[in-house]
């Protein structure tokens, strides 16, 4: 699992340090949810950090640009990620940013 060096970190989210280090360990935690680059055409998933224990995910660690402390909140990020790089490329190209010397 590897977390972008700028993470997107939701209000209700505390300790980070704590919660990145259960996210990597699989420890449960039942309000975050994590929001990563998506294969594909996707740009972006949001899901609860509880999928994040399958094998798929244990062979293929996802790259996290975001963590929040419920549903809601994800969405709320992803709006911030949106705005914030559209303001500084003028396009939508979300993972492309990601990707892109920021790594």
């Amino acid at each position: 699992m590897k977390f972008h060096r700028e993470l997107y970190v939701g209000n209700s989210v505390h300790h980070i340090r704590r919660v990145k280090w259960k996210l990597k360990h699989g420890a449960g935690q039942m309000r975050i949810f994590v929001i990563m680059l998506a294969g594909g055409s996707d740009q972006l998933a949001i899901m609860h950090c509880a999928f994040l224990q399958q094998r798929y995910y244990k062979k293929y660690p996802p790259y996290i640009v975001g963590i929040a402390g419920g549903y809601e909140e994800a969405l709320e990020l992803v709006q911030k990620m949106v705005a914030d790089i559209y303001q500084k490329t003028g396009g939508y190209q979300l993972k492309e940013y990601f990707l892109k010397d920021h790594r």
